[in-house]
């Protein structure tokens, strides 16, 4: 009788367990997936929230350029995801240019 009373309590926690370690388990392959699909080039943001551009990989480091010319080393570990580049941020960027260009010329009335 006792087995019956904790029989839906175990049930409810081998579901969750399920669901819990299935979750992990997607997540870890999906970095995985990433870590092997790094190229040379790649803008990357690392677990410490530093953005770099890959100049080398090999098995376990990545070379990151985080300025012209400053090249650091990292554990691929530290790679958290790629930053893709976006129409929008580009054409964005050319407005802001445009923008500027425009403030910095003389004004003329008339």
């Amino acid at each position: 009788m006792d087995l019956v009373v904790f029989l839906p309590l175990l049930l409810v926690m081998g579901a969750f367990m399920f669901f819990a370690s299935r979750r992990q388990r997607k997540q870890m392959q999906a970095t995985i997936d990433l870590h092997n699909s790094l190229n040379v080039g790649d803008r990357v943001h690392t677990t410490s929230g530093l953005l770099g551009t890959i100049a080398r990989i090999d098995d376990d480091n990545v070379d990151l350029e985080i300025a012209p010319g400053v090249i650091t080393t990292w554990m691929k570990l530290a790679v958290r995801d790629r930053i893709e580049a976006t129409e929008d941020s580009a054409s964005d960027s050319e407005e802001l240019t445009a923008a500027s260009a425009e403030e910095g010329a003389p004004k003329t009335e008339g």
